[in-house]
């Protein structure tokens, strides 16, 4: 049967309307969204004009509805406001993430999720520390941000939205944690980004993440927390740092100079007076909308270490996306920049066993 949930996931990753569909396909706007409602079964000709007009595979449309995502349970993070059509894009992308995902689950045994339930606390420096505590991660900068979530059990997606006004976003399904990352930003956005999503799984498990505007201050603040530990940064940077001594030390805790000059205003080393001033030099100096001489962007160890395995077999990327009739270029978004270098042989030996 055709599955007009399908059609209507495959529109919106396309960010198209009805109306710009119909007139993609040569369809009367009507019979699109009859169909998109489940009014109607197609014949085998106006499906082939919405799949051409898609460029989604033919079976995309046969196969079983996709699990939907409530996005009264998502997380988004955001710079702006961002219009209707950019967030059923994103939505949409978790959705076929999840297909992946089931995917993956049906040939590889990945590490379970091992997050605490920190939703009754309202204080992110203390849940930050209870999760540092809980993952036995002491004071120290942490080196792979992403292959530590990964081994926790966080699956992580990118998202191939090149735009500013989404982010990243989060939520939990059948008790799994999914981040889905925008990797267009600087490095250092990302893994503050991702810290900042964990903050959310944590301590906003059980409620919507917009009944109150606190939720963003509170996952901000987790990340700041969790990323730049009080104790380590008071014993490494004395009293009014110069904006060089803040740059030099971001590179320790792996953050952008804002965000390490907002940690070091938040703890008070640096006064209300020498943080507008380091902001408005380190905006002159470029730091405002970028990372000069920024660190190497993190990779997924998950993920290379999967195309790694199934490679041993042959199994390339189109193949996966020919196996779950999903477009080429929606796969390669899913993973686009996680992936890096595929994993030796050895690097792959009894870390990740394959179930089928």
């Amino acid at each position: 049967m055709f599955s007009a949930k399908r059609l209507g996931t495959a529109r919106k990753r396309r960010r198209l309307t009805s109306k710009a569909l119909a007139e993609a396909a040569g369809l009367a706007v009507d019979t699109v969204s009859r169909l998109e409602n489940g009014a109607n079964q197609p014949d085998e000709d106006t499906v082939a004009k919405i799949a051409k007009a898609l460029s989604f595979p033919l079976g995309f449309f046969f196969d079983s509805d996709p699990e939907e995502i409530d996005v009264r349970a998502v997380s988004f993070r955001s710079f702006s406001k961002m219009s209707a059509r950019e967030r059923d894009a994103a939505l949409a992308a978790g959705s076929l993430g999840l297909q992946l995902s089931a995917w993956v689950d049906e040939r590889f045994d990945l590490s379970p999720a091992n997050l605490l339930d920190l939703s009754y606390l309202d204080d992110p420096a203390s849940a930050a520390m209870l999760m540092r505590q809980h993952w036995v991660l002491g004071e120290k900068p942490i080196g792979n941000i992403l292959g530590l979530l990964e081994t926790q059990g966080v699956r992580i997606f990118s998202l191939s939205e090149n735009t500013a006004t989404v982010n990243a976003f989060s939520f939990w399904m059948d008790e799994r944690p999914f981040i889905f990352l925008n990797n267009f930003k600087t490095a250092e956005s990302s893994i503050f980004d991702t810290v900042h999503e964990l903050g959310h799984l944590v301590m906003h498990k059980h409620g919507d993440p917009k009944e109150h505007r606190s939720v963003e201050k509170e996952a901000n603040a987790f990340a700041s927390s969790f990323l730049m530990p009080e104790n380590d940064v008071r014993s490494r940077v004395r009293s009014f740092p110069s904006v060089d001594s803040i740059i030099a030390a971001k590179s320790r805790w792996r953050v952008s100079a804002m965000a390490m000059a907002y940690r070091l205003h938040q703890l008070g080393i640096l006064t209300e007076w020498n943080y507008k001033s380091a902001c408005i030099e380190l905006t002159q100096r470029g730091y405002r909308s970028g990372e000069p001489m920024g660190i190497e962007r993190e990779t997924s160890i998950v993920w290379r270490k999967i195309l790694a395995a199934l490679w041993t077999d042959r199994i390339t990327k189109s193949d996966i996306a020919s196996s779950l009739n999903l477009p080429p270029d929606e796969l390669e978004g899913l993973i686009w920049n996680l992936a890096g270098v595929p994993a030796r042989p050895e690097e792959r030996a009894g870390q990740l066993r394959a179930v089928g």
